[in-house]
């Protein structure tokens, strides 16, 4: 299944700013691989902002609909009025492998609980409104054992039909080319092989 995910990434996330009854919210965004990735872009928003009064999280680290490599913080927030409020807009997006930062300046007057849910979920919300988005297409891969000769036709080939080079091991007999290919496509090389005139090998 092809999904959206967003085009920004941890080193150069999608931000916004609302201020809210004098505190100030400022939002990141950005797409991940893994948990990692999200728990990396929440250590750059605490670095980048040391004298904020909360960073608070949450992420999808996989498909839409992903239960399993989930999380949301409040950080130091009244129980569920911060990472859970985010991560709701995020789950009803659609959207996968994505990762926010809601970095709160607290500006003296105090929101309630239902102001502070709605805060961060609005600014979730604002975030996601002007977000850069690609398309990402979940593969598998393939091993091509090619002749040097070959290596450029079939490089062509993949180019034209959506198969994505990941590697290339160039050794004695020719080249090995990782390809990865849509999941959601039928693997049928037999049109390259005819192209290399029956010198495509499919590695393990």
């Amino acid at each position: 299944m092809r999904y959206a995910i967003p085009a920004a990434s941890v080193d150069a996330p999608h931000t916004t700013t609302l201020e809210i009854q004098k505190s100030r919210f400022i939002g990141w965004c950005a797409g991940i691989d893994d948990v990692a990735d999200a728990e990396r872009l929440i250590a750059h928003a605490r670095s980048y902002y040391p004298d904020a009064s909360h960073h608070c999280s949450a992420y999808i680290a996989g498909p839409p609909g992903e239960d399993r490599a989930i999380g949301f913080s409040d950080d130091g927030e009244p129980g569920g009025t911060a990472g859970q409020p985010m991560y709701r807009v995020l789950e009803g997006s659609g959207l996968g492998r994505i990762a926010c930062v809601v970095i709160r300046y607290f500006g003296g007057t105090k929101l309630g609980t239902g102001g502070l849910a709605r805060a961060y979920g609005q600014t979730v919300s604002a975030l996601l409104a002007e977000l850069p988005t690609r398309e990402h297409v979940p593969r598998q891969r393939l091993s091509l054992d090619l002749t040097f000769a070959d290596e450029q036709p079939a490089r062509a080939w993949l180019a034209e039909h959506d198969g994505e080079i990941v590697a290339a091991d160039y050794h004695g007999q020719g080249v090995t080319l990782v390809v990865g290919w849509p999941l959601d496509a039928r693997v049928a090389l037999d049109a390259l092989d005819a192209r290399l005139n029956g010198r495509l090998v499919v590695g393990d």
